[in-house]
Formats: C-alpha cells, sequence, structure tokens
C-alpha cells in the first residue's frame, strides 16, 4: 500500500501594497548615523591631543641620550635585562679581551710556525704584523661595540683614531710590544738558567696564557704612561694660558 505524500507547505507572500517601506528623509537633512549615541563634540580634539602625545614620546625616544634621560639605578636596568646573569665590569671584560686575543696569536702563530725553521728576526717581523693588524681590525673594534656609551672604552686603546690610516701605528705599537714580551721571556729564562747552575736551562716556556698576560702587563703599562704624559701636558698649557691671562 503506497504512502500518500504530504502536500508541501504554502508560501504566504505579503500584497506589495501593503508593504510600508521608510519614508524618505527631506532634501537638505543628513540620514541619522547608524549608532544610536552620538560621539561627543570633542572627539576630534581628544583624538589631535593624544597624537599630539604620542608624536612628542616618539620624538623623546629617539632624542635620548645620556645628557638628557632621567637617571636610572643598576639594579632596575638589570630586571629588563636578558642572558647570563653574571655581569662582568667593562673594564674586565676590556682586559680580558685584550689578554686573550694576544693568546690567540702566539696559539696560530709561536706555535703554529715552531715547526718550520723561521729566522728569529723573521719570526719576531711576523708575529709583530699579525698582532698589529689583529689589534687594529678586531680587539679595538670589539671594544668599541660592547662599550655603553661611544667611547667609553677608549682608555684601555693605544691607538684610539678608528681608521685604516693609524694601521702603521698599531704595527710599530705591536712591535714594540712583542720586544718587550720577548725581553721578558729572556730575563726569567736567563735568571732561571744562572740560578739552578744549568745554562741550557728554559724555566719558563712560549705558551698562550702567559703571552697574553705579559702582552696585556705591557700594553697596560705603555697606556698608564700615554695618559700621564698626557695629563701632564694639560696641566702645563692650562698654567701657561692662566699666566698669559694674568
Amino acid at each position: 500500500m503506497a504512502k500518500k505524500k504530504k502536500p508541501a507547505p504554502e508560501c504566504r507572500s505579503t500584497p506589495a501594497d501593503k508593504i510600508r517601506l521608510p519614508d524618505p528623509p527631506a532634501r537638505g537633512t543628513k540620514p541619522a548615523p547608524a549608532s544610536s549615541s552620538p560621539a561627543p563634540e570633542d572627539a576630534p580634539l581628544a583624538e589631535e591631543h593624544l597624537y599630539r602625545l604620542k608624536t612628542q614620546a616618539v620624538e623623546d625616544l629617539v632624542t635620548a641620550s645620556e645628557e638628557n634621560s632621567p637617571p636610572v639605578s643598576r639594579a632596575e636596568l638589570r630586571k629588563y635585562q636578558s642572558g647570563p646573569k653574571i655581569h662582568l665590569a667593562d673594564w674586565l671584560k676590556a682586559l680580558l679581551i685584550k689578554a686573550w686575543m694576544p693568546g690567540v696569536i702566539c696559539y696560530f702563530f709561536v706555535w703554529g710556525l715552531s715547526t718550520f725553521a723561521v729566522n728569529q728576526i723573521d719570526f719576531l717581523v711576523i708575529l709583530s704584523l699579525a698582532l698589529g693588524a689583529v689589534t687594529n681590525l678586531i680587539t679595538n673594534n670589539i671594544l668599541r661595540f660592547i662599550a655603553k656609551t661611544p667611547g667609553a672604552l677608549d682608555r684601555w686603546i693605544m691607538v684610539t683614531p678608528k681608521s685604516a690610516w693609524f694601521l702603521p701605528l698599531d704595527l710599530i705599537y705591536a712591535g714594540l710590544l712583542v720586544a718587550c714580551v720577548t725581553l721578558t721571556y729572556n730575563t726569567v729564562n736567563t735568571v732561571g738558567a744562572r740560578l739552578s747552575g744549568n745554562p741550557g736551562t728554559v724555566t719558563l716556556g712560549v705558551e698562550p696564557i702567559l703571552f697574553g698576560l705579559f702582552t696585556l702587563g705591557w700594553d697596560l703599562l705603555f697606556i698608564g704612561a700615554k695618559r700621564l704624559l698626557r695629563r701632564i701636558v694639560g696641566d702645563a698649557k692650562q698654567k701657561a694660558g692662566s699666566a698669559s691671562g694674568h
């Protein structure tokens, strides 16, 4: 027995003459805004005021420096710093870098060229050129990079101007350091041989750690002498200027 199909639901439509459309706005009048609450009259002024404040904040951030910034304690700055919890002072970082770089030079050149038959003078010249080039191109640039402010670590640099034209000065200064370090090794070994009674005894061999420390010691000695000489000359000029003023 076949089932009877249910009749489709009747679609009822509203006659067109019974549909009421909203009245169009009168001429010369603007349609009401979608929002029921009108915007305050001073909204444009408030937005402009906020925009000015943000612009001034950005301007203050761009032009910020140590002179126009409020002092902030070191403990407060550490709250927003990432990285290791062990913080080294800037002067200690500078000394470690200046001692480590000569040690690297000793490792690659002193130990590396020891297997070749190289004349002693030629060997010292090669060592001086390598140390001077690394100091000018790597060590000094690292010190300038880790400095918190420009020139903050220049007191640990012998030749402070940053230019390739001053590379010969670094090479000459490196030759002086190598000569002084060589003199230190020879003096220690000579004294040790005399005390032991055996002329062939080598008390102190050349290795990277002591080579770096000896180079750092002579470097600090010469940098201190440069500061002292500059201070003496500055005081003399100041006294001469005050005497001529009177």
